[in-house]
């Protein structure tokens, strides 16, 4: 079996792919090139949305109210994400800054039309508009991949492989990564089946090192998802309007 953790990254997708040779990072431009050059049978966890609604209410999807509450203070971590059509609303490229601000005014706009209470977009959300958009069109395009690609979050995945408890110290802390909190989820990484020197290299270039050890923790969720070992939020994953799968797997 090849399992394989992804997170997004400066550079598009940073996967720790997993088979019987070894254990490797790699950083890819593209998610569908990072899924052609996989055996078909792969299963892939990645910290992205997966499912999309056409309409929010407070809180978000169901899976992001429903993993909130595990995370003590790390739960900010977890921010909502409104609907499809808002994801959707500006798929152009950004020219420069003026237009990267317009297109989030325009989701922003699009999303209080789509949500109750009426709720904007926030800057983190739209940050990776374009890679949710990615893989919602291969989920659409291709209903082979639902079974197999699944969405998880790297701080609900440290709280299952942590017996339960979230992580006591952040990844990051004013947008710098914070040493110890890295140095506590490596700890906890390792003693899950990750080489300690593989977890200790430099990430591939493109890609942070606070990505790499997310990406790690992908790979752990998707090793327990192919052994049928997983739990999700909610349980039995929902729809969406698509038949779409919508849950956060750990």
């Amino acid at each position: 079996m090849t399992i394989v953790g992804v997170d997004g990254c400066k550079a598009g997708w940073i996967a720790v792919i997993r088979n019987d040779a070894a254990t490797k990072a790699e950083v890819f431009g593209r998610f569908m090139g990072l899924l052609a050059a996989l055996p078909d049978d792969a299963v892939v966890a990645v910290d992205m949305p997966i499912g999309l609604p056409d309409f929010t209410t407070r809180g978000g999807r169901g899976p992001e109210a429903l993993v909130r509450p595990l995370l003590g203070q790390r739960q900010s971590s977890v921010f909502s994400i409104p609907s499809r059509a808002a994801v959707h609303a500006e798929p152009a490229a950004f020219t420069d800054l003026e237009s990267w601000y317009a297109a989030h005014r325009k989701s922003s706009e699009v999303a209080m039309q789509t949500s109750e209470p009426p709720r904007g977009v926030s800057i983190q959300a739209f940050g990776i508009f374009s890679k949710i958009r990615e893989i919602d069109a291969l989920m659409l395009a291709r209903p082979e991949l639902r079974g197999r690609v699944i969405e998880s979050h790297p701080e609900v995945a440290f709280w299952r492989l942590n017996g339960g408890q979230a992580m006591s110290l952040p990844k990051k802390i004013k947008g710098s990564v914070n040493a110890a909190g890295m140095e506590e989820r490596k700890a906890l990484l390792a003693r899950c089946g990750h080489d300690r020197g593989f977890l200790d290299q430099a990430p591939p270039r493109g890609a942070a090192s606070d990505d790499f050890l997310d990406a790690c923790a992908m790979m752990l969720v998707a090793q327990r998802h192919g052994h049928g070992e997983t739990m999700s939020f909610p349980s039995p994953p929902g729809r969406d309007s698509h038949g779409i799968p919508v849950a956060i797997w750990v």
